[in-house]
């Protein structure tokens, strides 16, 4: 048993790769509270901002990936990719150096991909935790190289050489510990009306925002409840809507509640909101981003939508009368809500962050 642990973890650009980071080291912390350690990032990834509140040893490094669009910002930023990519691998030398990793662990982001080539280069233990149905481009770069892959869709082994660990997504611990008489009661609403939840991530989604501001009436004739989370920028647009059964807001805090409280959910299809609802057992209409890498949402609904646990709507489809008439007709048939959420809760993994940490410890012991 090795005394002390020195752990790298890497990952982020987006929440979809950090958060799952962040609960990996929380939970590393519970089981082994002598590990340091040091989370790597990008200057450029909302890790800029989440790392320093959190006050937790890191690193950003200049790196960033690259940009399709054809503007003279991109280009421009393109032209910097060698001068950056150089002074972060530099950089990452200079701070296994410091650290000397016991083990490697990468989440995905380009700020994921340099720890692990490093680590690999110097024969340290690396695990990959993928979150994505679609693999990301570090994990199908590295995980032939990688001592172990931890999976959250089983569709993900397909992608990738390496046998690979059905383990899920780490999602927050107390996500599915929400009861439904208090998530009523928070957001003023009644127990024998059928309640609709509707968020687009933590921004809001302005396709969901803009198909919700054509539906809400006849939604609120029908007598259904609405969780409307808009994301802070769309609030302001949509606050008139509140009423008795709407509740409008431009950010959940207490997502375990808002789950319990819902009898369906409309979103995107984020890796870690389709493994959010899958462990709170949610039926759901998922509505994937078109414009995710590698069209990596649409993936991942489809394996929610393969097991009968979700309806699948693409945005270019998204009518909202036909999208109202969805809704009704799943919260009128009791039965199908019922399946739907029993699919769900089949997919669901609430042990994941703890299953791959015992897969982390176990590569250092």
């Amino acid at each position: 048993m090795v005394n002390s642990l020195n752990i790298i973890i890497s990952g982020g650009g987006t929440g979809g790769h950090l958060f799952p980071a962040l609960a990996i080291g929380d939970e590393i912390m519970r089981k082994r509270p002598d590990a340091n350690i040091h989370y790597i990032g990008s200057k450029f990834g909302i890790e800029k901002d989440v790392l320093p509140v959190k006050n937790v040893n890191h690193s950003l490094l200049s790196i960033r990936g690259f940009q399709r669009s054809i503007n003279l910002d991109s280009i421009g930023k393109n032209l910097l990719l060698p001068t950056r990519l150089l002074s972060s691998i530099t950089r990452i030398k200079s701070l296994f150096n410091d650290i000397n990793p016991s083990i490697v662990i990468g989440t995905g982001g380009y700020a994921s991909a340099l720890p692990l080539r490093e680590a690999i280069r110097r024969s340290i233990p690396t695990l990959i935790q993928e979150q994505n149905s679609y693999p990301g481009i570090t994990t199908r770069w590295f995980a032939d190289k990688a001592d172990k892959v931890c999976i959250a869709f089983k569709e993900a082994q397909s992608y990738v050489k390496k046998k690979c660990i059905l383990a899920g997504n780490p999602v927050r611990k107390e996500i599915n510990t929400g009861r439904r008489e208090t998530g009523l009661q928070q957001f003023g609403f009644v127990p024998d009306k059928k309640t609709l939840f509707l968020f687009g991530g933590s921004q809001g989604s302005l396709a969901l925002n803009q198909a919700m501001d054509k539906m809400i009436i006849s939604l609120s004739i029908s007598n259904t409840q609405v969780i409307w989370q808009t994301g802070k920028n769309q609030f302001s647009e949509y606050r008139h809507y509140e009423s008795d059964t709407t509740k409008v807001l431009p950010f959940v805090d207490d997502m375990a509640n808002a789950y319990a409280a819902s009898d369906l959910v409309m979103s995107r299809a984020g890796a870690i909101t389709c493994s959010e609802l899958t462990v709170c057992g949610k039926p759901s209409i998922l509505v994937p981003f078109p414009a995710a890498a590698a069209d990596h949402q649409t993936k991942n609904a489809g394996a929610l939508a393969k097991h009968g646990a979700a309806a699948v709507i693409a945005e270019k489809d998204l009518i909202p009368e036909k999208v109202a008439d969805l809704i009704q007709s799943l919260l009128n048939e009791e039965s199908q809500l019922k399946g739907m959420a029993e699919a769900s809760l089949k997919l669901g993994k609430p042990n994941a962050t703890s299953e791959i940490v015992n897969e982390i410890l176990a590569l250092i012991q």
